[in-house]
């Protein structure tokens, strides 16, 4: 049974509470706190272009992700790569939760995978249904966290991935800077560590990287996407932020990685 944890909760409850004042339903409000003595944030995701779902539509433009870094990327991003970033965005959640499964059990690797399916997935369905997701394959993964099952919807998006065209460098950078900006969030309190957060940059860097293996013009930034990856030390966040790299330690490696992808 999928198990949503409270950040999920907060999501739905800003999409009703949106829904209720006309407006479209944005995602939820995601947190760009800094790491001890940076001080705290929040990211919006700006207002949905007109036209619907679909590329330039909701959520395409940033409307529909509101993570901190997310609506950012997906305004940057060529309008031709959009759908490309959705997809490499979604398969974050499935890395993190692959990734955490052996760790936390399926229960917790069936949330991640739901949140990825919420933020991601359900703002532009009918887009990355065209794209050819085999979104059986993706709600059977969110309802079971079953390992195959993870592995059998990571292999639909990197199908769909395929076919979807656009910058792959582009995409890269994108998922580079939602990475770097989910990290923000992982400080709560100067003390504290918001393990959802943490996962899902971590998904974020994960998708990156993966990216750059699948792809042969990106191999020249490989070795910095595995630096920026092995900034975070295990799957599951710790309990205090002691031995964890600051918001500008992996702010600073998003730029290398950046600066490896110029011009590719």
């Amino acid at each position: 049974m999928l198990v949503f944890r409270p950040k999920t909760w907060t999501a739905i409850g800003a999409a009703l509470a949106l829904a209720g004042c006309g407006e479209g339903a944005g995602g939820e409000a995601g947190k760009a706190g800094g790491a001890v003595g940076e001080g705290e944030g929040a990211a919006t995701a700006p207002a949905a272009a007109p036209g619907g779902e679909g590329e330039g539509g909701a959520g395409e433009a940033g409307g529909g992700v509101g993570e901190a870094g997310a609506s950012d990327a997906y305004a940057q991003i060529p309008a031709e790569s959009r759908t490309a970033l959705r997809l490499a965005h979604l398969k974050g959640f499935f890395l993190a939760a692959q990734a955490a499964g052996p760790v936390e059990g399926k229960e917790a690797a069936a949330a991640l995978v739901g949140q990825g399916m919420l933020e991601v997935f359900d703002p532009e369905a009918q887009t990355l249904r065209r794209a050819g997701v085999d979104e059986t394959a993706l709600r059977a993964a969110a309802n079971s966290g079953d390992p195959a099952q993870i592995r059998t919807a990571i292999a639909s998006l990197d199908a769909a991935s395929a076919k979807a065209g656009g910058d792959p460098a582009a995409v890269a950078r994108g998922m580079t800077d939602i990475a770097a900006g989910l990290y923000r969030g992982v400080f709560v309190d100067g003390d504290g560590v918001d393990p959802i957060e943490y996962q899902h940059a971590y998904g974020a860097a994960l998708a990156a990287r993966s990216l750059a293996e699948s792809r042969r013009e990106l191999a020249p930034a490989k070795a910095e996407l595995d630096k920026l990856v092995a900034m975070w030390p295990a799957p599951v966040a710790p309990d205090s932020p002691a031995g964890l790299k600051s918001a500008a330690q992996v702010q600073a490696q998003a730029s290398r990685v950046g600066l490896a992808l110029s011009g590719l």
